[in-house]
């Protein structure tokens, strides 16, 4: 690595099941635990743990890095929560520098991000009350001002809700300066709190829901007639139409419209342009199994051919590399993302990990629990291939013996070019042999049988140890949720490691 290097000396350590691990750098820990930060408890690390270990971690690294790692996991992760809390956390650590007001003018990319980093902001410094916010921080005044210049009438009006903390407390708070007198008019809007009430589909179907029928029947027609005003007028965002594919189909609107709804789905632009996180494209097809429809099927198929678009220029590998991907299912893995979420963590890997298969011409692909097992499934599906994954997890088992997949590969002397586990990490061997099997085995299959094979570990839960030394052995890590992990996997290729990508991040 050649940012922020290993001290010389022992960095063995154990993880969180007592096994033989290796620590991270600052630099490497802090961008695992930032990009995988749920913001709520998880099965070794609960929410103030994390948050309590990034902030000491951010004591420990280059202010110019951390400004460059929130605007990463806000621009190449999507993450919307933790580039806040690092922006905040900036301003209390690095008080003055310039870097902090370009990171939260950055990281604020919808309207309601601004009162969200505000209340976090009370929370940090323990205020309380809004009118103890009087003393805030320049750069994230600097930052949040520069900010209100990004959004128009509507994106204020469609996110002024009433919160603790309001836009209208907001522009008080940060004084922005208006650019045109167009923009004036809709700050004087915010302060009257006259913002025209925007159309979106939450006020359209709030209205109907409002209303007073007869019938049933009468109820159902006029939810028919707010869903097609609202697909015909192509207001309904993308994210929102994934979300609503169970409710339109369960409002019984007409094969027509689903027809525009598919359209919009696999529309080339409009998924590139939506910047999902390839598991919402699986919350959806999940949602959608549960609905008993005739055009259940089109949906579902809409939602696949999209998720292949949003990877069309994934760069995969050719028949002539061979590929291992292997995904952890052990019961760490199988913890949701929030207390709402139906997404658990070995859907993450397993969705990534189908993403990378779908792309590669010639791959092994398997999971791993207290057994390996190899399921040969087809390249041209990636979310059936995952619901394929998720209804044979139990065959494998619970605990976390990756090294069963390099064992694998040495008993069937395989050579590999390319072995990927996604995975927490936590790996041990339960079975009674040596705890650290995963990294004798690695040393074993690279000195006699693989020579030139490389090893990626696709870090899910940025815990802060890996269970093989990094530094040595063609050892990668990467960690993250979205698709743009793979860019890593380019840059790797291209001789980078993970750092140096977000190092390469212009401020």
């Amino acid at each position: 690595m050649k940012f922020n290097l290993f001290t010389k000396g022992s960095q063995k350590s154990t993880n969180h099941e007592g096994a033989p691990a290796y620590k991270m750098t600052p630099e490497m820990e802090l961008y695992t635990s930032v990009v995988t930060a749920s913001l709520n408890d998880q099965f070794y690390e609960g929410t103030s743990d994390r948050l309590t270990r990034i902030c000491t971690l951010m004591d420990q690294n280059d202010p110019a890095f951390v400004a460059r790692l929130a605007v990463y996991a806000r621009e190449k992760m999507y993450l919307r929560s933790i580039p806040m809390v690092l922006a905040v956390e900036m301003a209390k650590r690095f008080n003055g520098n310039a870097l902090v007001g370009k990171t939260v003018a950055r990281v604020i990319q919808r309207a309601d991000e601004i009162t969200e980093m505000l209340a976090y902001y009370t929370m940090a410094n323990n205020r309380t009350e809004v009118k103890k916010l009087n003393r805030l921080s320049k750069q994230v005044q600097k930052g949040l001002a520069l900010a209100f210049n990004h959004f128009d009438e509507y994106q204020f009006a469609k996110y002024n809700r009433k919160t603790a903390i309001s836009l209208r407390d907001a522009l008080f708070l940060v004084h922005p300066k208006a650019k045109n007198e167009m923009q004036q008019e809709v700050f004087n809007k915010i302060v009257n709190n006259t913002l025209s009430v925007p159309y979106t589909w939450e006020t359209t179907l709030s209205a109907v829901g409002q209303r007073s029928f007869t019938s049933e029947n009468a109820k159902r027609a006029a939810m028919q007639e707010a869903w097609g005003e609202l697909i015909n007028s192509k207001q309904l965002g993308y994210m929102a139409t994934m979300r609503n594919l169970r409710n339109m189909l369960q409002a019984d609107i007409s094969p027509a419209y689903i027809s525009m709804v598919c359209e919009h789905l696999t529309n080339p632009a409009a998924v590139l342009k939506s910047k999902q996180l390839p598991f919402r494209y699986l919350a959806a097809y999940r949602e959608l199994q549960e609905v008993p429809h005739g055009l259940t099927g089109q949906l579902m198929q809409a939602l696949e051919t999209a998720v292949k678009t949003s990877v069309e220029h994934l760069k995969g590998f050719d028949a002539n590399t061979r590929v291992v991907i292997a995904c952890d299912v052990s019961g760490s893995m199988q913890f949701p993302l929030s207390p709402r979420s139906k997404i658990k963590g070995y859907d993450i890997g397993l969705m990534l990990g189908m993403l990378l298969q779908h792309k590669c011409k010639n791959v092994v692909t398997g999971m791993f629990g207290d057994t390996w097992k190899t399921v040969a499934l087809p390249g041209n599906s990636i979310l059936a291939n995952v619901d394929a994954f998720y209804k044979r997890e139990g065959e494998v088992g619970y605990s976390t013996n990756g090294y069963l997949v390099i064992e694998d590969l040495i008993k069937r002397s395989y050579v590999a070019d390319k072995i990927m586990l996604f995975t927490d990490c936590q790996l041990w061997n339960s079975n009674g042999g040596p705890y650290d099997a995963f990294a004798s085995n690695w040393a074993h299959y690279k000195t006699q049988v693989a020579p030139k094979a490389k090893l990626y570990l696709f870090d899910l839960k940025g815990l802060g140890t890996t269970p093989v030394d990094t530094r040595q052995n063609d050892v990668y890590l990467i960690s993250g949720w979205s698709d743009k992990v793979f860019d890593v996997v380019e840059a790797i290729e291209n001789g980078q490691t993970a750092l140096e990508h977000i190092h390469s991040i212009t401020l």
